[in-house]
């Protein structure tokens, strides 16, 4: 007799596949982010132009401050100092996520080369402004030139495996920003100001 292999079976007469163990698992993905308010940080993120975000960074010496390192005593004090750091330290934050970018890009010269292959292609089709491409006895409207970069690109960005390389890039960011606001206590001018109100 064969088994389907994503079928569990429990006691003689109970079977349940594992698409229905799946279904039951439910993580409640809205709860864990309304907590640490990500949407609205990053819709504030979003709206922030590239010299605006950049202008309050905090110094290094801050953001590196050893003394004010310590492990969170319970979930409401890293729920405290993740929501804190993350509005203190949101420039220094996107510098690392910047920082991190740049260092997946140039450890995978592929993507890179995709990358700049398209967007300088769409610049030169663009700057044709609508004319055809002649080169010799070799003419080429915008539409086959648009094709011609799409048949290009489309494989090659597919060989740079960019999906890998942002996932990197997405658990690097998490780890390391999460990680920093968690450890790093708020300065005791907060903790105060808490406290008064």
């Amino acid at each position: 007799m064969a088994v389907d292999p994503h079928t569990v079976v429990h006691g003689p007469a109970v079977s349940f596949t594992t698409a229905d163990i799946m279904a039951r698992i439910n993580i409640p993905i809205d709860a864990l982010t309304s907590r640490l308010n990500l949407s609205e940080r990053f819709s504030g993120v979003r709206s922030q132009s590239i010299a605006t975000r950049f202008a309050n960074l905090k110094p290094l010496s801050e953001f590196f401050d050893l003394k004010r390192l310590s492990k969170p005593e319970n979930f409401s004090v890293m729920q405290s100092r993740v929501n804190y750091n993350l509005g203190y330290f949101s420039s220094n934050y996107a510098a690392v996520i910047l920082m991190l970018s740049i260092y997946s890009l140039l450890t995978n010269f592929l993507l890179l080369f995709v990358i700049i292959l398209v967007v300088g292609g769409m610049y030169g089709i663009g700057k044709l402004g609508g004319a055809e491409l002649q080169l010799g006895s070799l003419k080429a409207t915008t539409s086959q030139l648009y094709t011609a970069l799409f048949c290009i690109s489309v494989p090659l960005g597919l060989f740079a495996s960019p999906f890998t390389t942002l996932l990197w890039l997405v658990g690097a960011s998490a780890v390391s920003i999460l990680g920093h606001a968690t450890f790093m206590d708020k300065p005791i001018e907060s903790a105060f100001s808490e406290e008064a109100v």
